[in-house]
C-alpha cells in the first residue's frame, strides 16, 4: 500500500460510526465515509487519482443487508474519477485504491442519494455499503488530463473575453450614426 494511500485510508477510517443526533435511537448514524481495504494486492505502484479511469465490480447494499444493486452479473462497471458517474461517495472511496484491491466502502446518506433516497429501491436518508473489486485501472494520458484541467479553465477566461467584445460591438453599434440619416441632414443643409 503507497503511503498516500495508507493516510486516505486512515483519515476516512478514523470517522467511525458516531451516536446519532436524536439520543434516542440507539442505533449508530454513520456521518462521514469510511473505507476498509478487505484484499490488497502484493504490489501497489500505482493508485487512482482524479482523472483516472477504473473498470470495477460492486455490491451495493443497505445496512440491514438488502442487495440494491451490483454489477457481478454484467461487464464491469466503469467510472472516470471527477466525472460523477458514480454516486459521490464510492467515487471519494475509489481515490487511492489499486488495481486488484476489494475495498467496503460505507457510505453515509449525504453522500449516496440524500433525503430523497432512490425509490422504490433506496429510502430516504439510507447509508449505503459497497463492496468493491477493482479490475482494473488506467491513469489518465497528458492529452486528457489538458483536456480534464486547463481546458475548463482557458473556457473560464474566455467567457468574460467574449462577453467583453460581445458588448463592445453592441455599444459601438448603439452609438454608431446611421448612414441614411447622416446623409439625408447633409442634404438638407446643401439646399437652404
Amino acid at each position: 500500500m503507497g503511503i498516500r494511500s495508507g493516510i486516505v485510508l486512515i483519515f476516512l477510517a478514523a470517522f467511525a460510526f458516531v451516536a446519532a443526533e436524536d439520543g434516542e435511537s440507539t442505533e449508530g448514524v454513520i456521518e462521514q465515509l469510511v473505507v476498509e481495504t478487505l484484499v490488497m494486492p502484493e504490489t501497489c505502484t500505482i493508485t487512482a487519482e482524479m482523472g483516472d479511469t477504473l473498470q470495477i465490480h460492486y455490491t451495493g447494499r443497505l445496512m440491514d443487508g438488502k442487495v440494491i444493486d451490483t454489477s457481478l452479473s454484467r461487464e464491469p462497471l466503469v467510472v472516470e474519477l471527477g466525472k460523477r458517474s458514480v454516486i459521490t461517495g464510492l467515487e471519494q472511496a475509489l481515490v487511492g485504491v489499486c488495481e486488484g484491491q476489494k475495498i467496503k466502502a460505507t457510505i453515509p446518506a449525504h453522500l449516496a442519494y440524500g433525503k430523497r433516497g432512490y425509490l422504490p429501491t433506496i429510502p430516504g436518508d439510507s447509508t449505503l455499503e459497497f463492496d468493491v473489486e477493482v479490475i482494473s485501472l488506467s491513469q489518465q494520458t497528458p492529452w486528457q488530463k489538458l483536456v480534464n484541467d486547463v481546458l475548463p479553465l482557458l473556457c473560464l477566461a474566455l467567457v468574460p473575453t467574449l462577453l467583453g467584445l460581445v458588448g463592445l460591438y453592441l455599444y459601438n453599434k448603439a452609438h454608431a450614426q446611421p448612414h441614411g440619416k447622416k446623409k439625408s441632414k447633409d442634404k438638407k443643409s446643401k439646399k437652404k
